[in-house]
């Protein structure tokens, strides 16, 4: 028995709570992943899974040798990651995920760069703005906004997005420029919703040091920053949304921000990945380059 391929299947397994989705991120067939379990069990003469129809969780066991696997794991990983970096170019398939706006406005036009520097590398991006589950869906990095939460996920900060309020000449016009959060009544926003966040009817912005939280009704609401971005400037309300997604609209004065000394707090940008040992020499330089573009 190969133990260190039981030690990565073990991990894939409980990681991604499935024999059968272990098996299709690993390339394996189910009858394979289930047969190495059953040969590690046996060889450490103990159980590690607790398995029923629905549920798969970890014996006392099993958390125990989960932990010590993923050191041994790790350890190799780096090794080899240290040798490969001093004479192999990154190559390979690379699966990254991100919201829509950050790849249209930061990636997608500097891809060239990367392209020119890593060559070996095939990029597949995904855009959209759900949270992904990494292991279940053979992802191998995303790039996320706002506060993160409490995960198993290795999480490396990007930087900060400056988010501001902004809208098309043509519905100032129409509605007044407003100069403080007095002149928003009678005003309305496009509105904003994904499946992890609600923003509906609310703008935020800091007023002498304090969060304030604006409630304004609006004509529609949608899920897609670029849809968001077409509404704004056809005039359908006020927006709020990071500044260099509409750097370019805002030179051009196809929009408009107000509010500018009240602006909302920035929003932090961070790349997670799963645990160092998917950390690949592909993976590494993608995370450098993202990371030296914010």
């Amino acid at each position: 028995m190969d133990r260190v391929q039981a030690m990565q299947v073990f991990l894939r397994v409980v990681e991604s709570r499935s024999f059968v989705r272990a098996a299709e991120t690993l390339g394996l067939p189910a009858s394979s992943v289930t047969g190495i379990i059953k040969r590690l069990e046996k060889h450490l003469q103990t159980r590690l899974l607790n398995r029923s129809t629905r549920n798969l969780s970890l014996t006392p066991e099993g958390e125990r040798y989960f932990h010590r696997c993923r050191e041994i794991l790790d350890l190799i990983a780096d090794t080899e990651a240290g040798l490969q970096g001093s004479s192999e170019r990154p190559q390979g398939r690379l699966r990254v995920d991100m919201p829509g706006g950050i790849a249209h406005a930061v990636i997608l036009p500097r891809l060239p760069q990367f392209q020119q520097r890593y060559p070996d590398i095939y990029l597949m991006i995904g855009v959209n703005d759900r949270q992904v589950d990494l292991i279940q869906e053979g992802v191998d990095c995303v790039v996320r906004t706002g506060s993160l939460e409490d995960s198993t996920l290795v999480a490396r900060r990007l930087g900060e997005l400056r988010w501001i309020t902004c809208a098309a000449p043509t519905y100032l016009a129409e509605h007044g420029v407003p100069a403080t959060l007095e002149d928003l009544p009678g005003h309305r926003a496009v509105h904003y919703f994904s499946s992890t966040m609600r923003r509906g009817s609310e703008l935020h912005f800091i007023d002498e040091g304090v969060n304030v939280a604006v409630s304004l009704p609006g004509t529609a609401a949608v899920n897609e920053t670029g849809l968001y971005i077409e509404l704004g400037l056809a005039g359908h309300g006020l927006m709020q949304l990071a500044e260099i997604l509409v750097s370019g609209h805002l030179r051009t004065g196809a929009l408009v921000e107000v509010l500018a000394d009240r602006r909302p707090a920035p929003v932090p940008v961070s790349l997670l990945y799963p645990h160092q040992r998917f950390l690949s020499p592909a993976m590494r330089a993608f995370t450098d380059w993202t990371a030296g573009l914010f």
